[in-house]
């Protein structure tokens, strides 16, 4: 356990919106580079802290078109790691509003079409939801992660509807992440970074939603969250 690993970590995140902030400035930021640096920074956390990565199915998502990714939610360092693993060339992320509150990373986040949530306030919410809908139209993949909050013990909680809203209103297929080892890097609550775990990252079928109804596309993406994570 090292602070300095945790450091670095903060380090590699300024560098990229450092960058980004600098392009807005300019007004040059393009989507190309916001997804470039993202892969980035997902690579060199895993090399930073020694991650023991283990990803599988990224051969089960066909390129050409956009999709809407959703993963269960066991740390901060989630987001690294699907970076990392997830095929899709263009992902954009749903964040919880204070991570837009923080100055200057809010303002990168938000030029860089990552998407500001606030469950606090559903008119907010909805918004959210539609800006995240004409970013799939537009071939942008969304990423997700619906039980909206941290796990304490890596199991899965309750599932949220607004992306299974989100899913249907833009008839986008659903692919299913598991992430299962990053609480023992960083759990809900810890400051101190921790190198050397395993991590799996486990990548589904896309599904259909065509057709299909709501309660049944959360019970059946909540299902494979449970056999991949807890199983």
């Amino acid at each position: 356990m090292s602070l300095l690993d945790s450091v670095r970590v903060l380090g590699a995140m300024a560098r990229v919106t450092t960058t980004s902030l600098l392009d807005v400035i300019r007004g040059e930021l393009r989507r190309a580079d916001v997804d470039d640096r993202a892969r980035w920074f997902g690579r060199r956390v895993i090399e930073l802290l020694e991650v023991d990565l283990h990803a599988r199915g990224a051969e089960n998502v066909p390129a050409g078109r956009a999709y809407v990714y959703m993963s269960n939610h066991q740390s901060h360092l989630d987001i690294p790691m699907l970076y990392a693993t997830l095929p899709s060339p263009t992902i954009r992320m749903l964040g919880k509003k204070e991570l837009f509150d923080i100055p200057l990373w809010g303002r990168g986040l938000r030029a860089a079409e990552f998407i500001e949530v606030d469950r606090s306030n559903h008119t907010a919410a909805v918004a959210s939801i539609d800006q995240a809908a004409r970013l799939v139209r537009d071939g942008v993949s969304i990423y997700l992660a619906p039980e909206g909050t941290r796990s304490r013990d890596g199991r899965i909680g309750k599932l949220k509807k607004g992306g299974f809203h989100l899913a249907l209103g833009t008839q986008t297929p659903i692919v299913p992440v598991a992430v299962k080892g990053t609480i023992d890097i960083l759990p809900r609550g810890g400051k101190v970074m921790n190198r050397g775990k395993r991590v799996d990252v486990t990548i589904g079928q896309p599904i259909d939603v065509a057709g299909r109804d709501l309660d049944g596309l959360m019970r059946q993406v909540r299902e494979f969250l449970v056999e991949h994570v807890e199983g």
